[in-house]
């Protein structure tokens, strides 16, 4: 089994929400490392080509060309949890600073606040 990281942009086996169809998509793996060691699981966040429509959440990619995308692309605010058997392959990782930007509009949909530590 591939070991998949946070950051990795991936092709994946998308059940659409109305559960009408499968298709295969972009996604970034959003979950951890820590995550991965105990769950079958992923989670991972939509990527789309389309970039004349940013809602809240989402984030344009800046380096999407590092992230071996064939487009300019949007990481969207819609999140999902899959099996790593839907993974078709990995494509590139997400630049730190795209994963940054990524982190923080996750922090700011989900409404998590960062405690400062005492």
């Amino acid at each position: 089994m591939t070991n998949y990281k946070r950051g990795d942009i991936v092709i994946v086996s998308f059940v659409f929400s109305d559960e009408s169809g499968v298709k295969q998509r972009p996604a970034v793996i959003i979950s951890t490392d820590a995550y991965h060691r105990q769950r079958q699981e992923v989670i991972i966040q939509a990527v789309t080509s389309r970039t004349d429509r940013i809602l809240t959440g989402d984030y344009l990619i800046r380096d999407w060309k590092q992230a071996k995308l064939v487009s300019p692309s949007v990481a969207t605010g819609i999140i999902r949890t899959v099996k790593r058997d839907m993974i078709i392959r990995k494509l590139g990782t997400l630049s730190n600073y795209d994963l940054n930007e990524i982190e923080h509009k996750l922090i700011s949909i989900i409404g998590l606040k960062r405690s400062v530590a005492k």
